[in-house]
């Protein structure tokens, strides 16, 4: 796999060459610089550390460990062969072409706190007849061994998890303002960070 940290922008839509119209997202991504290099020898696995942006406060272990390279955000991917970068190294838009295929994992955009039918699809209760149940989750324990088991679906914080959608196609890049369009939706709410990856050709 080889990626980059892109910065989502907006959805529009857009006519591709055989005439459909379809929605998509449009990503900003300019230039990453290679922060580590982690290889199999020494880190028993392949993957470089990607920095992107530049931070306005550092903290003492981030600048020992960044030293004369600027970041905002950091991101690791693992690649087949990390012996072919150096820690410095600049990677930008033209690792994508229209046609291909990536992958892109961000945090889902926040719901607040929600309930079990909204988090979990939950079926409510009765609607009617002296029913005060409607929307509550029921029993959370049992009779034999009463205590609540770790995992168990309730109400809570909805939304903000690491989600990863696979097989998106790109269908338009623009590599003079360093941007390219994804079919579909993307992860994330707008100005959001997402990880944009693609396997090796």
């Amino acid at each position: 796999m080889i990626g980059l940290i892109a910065q989502k922008i907006e959805m529009s839509r857009l006519t591709l060459d055989n005439g459909d119209v379809v929605g998509a997202t449009w990503l900003h991504l300019p230039p990453n610089t290679v922060a580590q290099v982690k290889r199999l020898e020494k880190d028993s696995y392949s993957a470089i550390q990607l920095a992107m942006g530049q931070a306005k406060h550092y903290t003492k272990s981030l600048k020992g460990h960044l030293k004369t390279i600027d970041a905002k955000i950091l991101r690791e991917i693992k690649v087949d062969n990390a012996d072919q970068y150096q820690r410095g190294d600049k990677l930008d838009v033209s690792l994508f072409a229209v046609g291909d295929k990536v992958r892109v994992t961000a945090m889902s955009k926040g719901k607040g706190f929600a309930g079990t039918i909204k988090r979990h699809h939950f079926k409510s209760g009765p609607g009617s007849h002296g029913h005060d149940h409607h929307r509550q989750p029921g029993s959370i324990g049992a009779m034999g061994i009463p205590r609540v088991e770790p995992g168990r679906r309730m109400s809570g914080h909805m939304g903000m998890d690491k989600v990863t959608t696979k097989n998106l196609l790109i269908v338009a890049v623009d590599p003079t303002a360093q941007r390219l369009a994804i079919q579909g939706s993307v992860p994330g709410h707008r100005k959001s960070y997402v990880l944009i990856q693609k396997p090796n050709a």
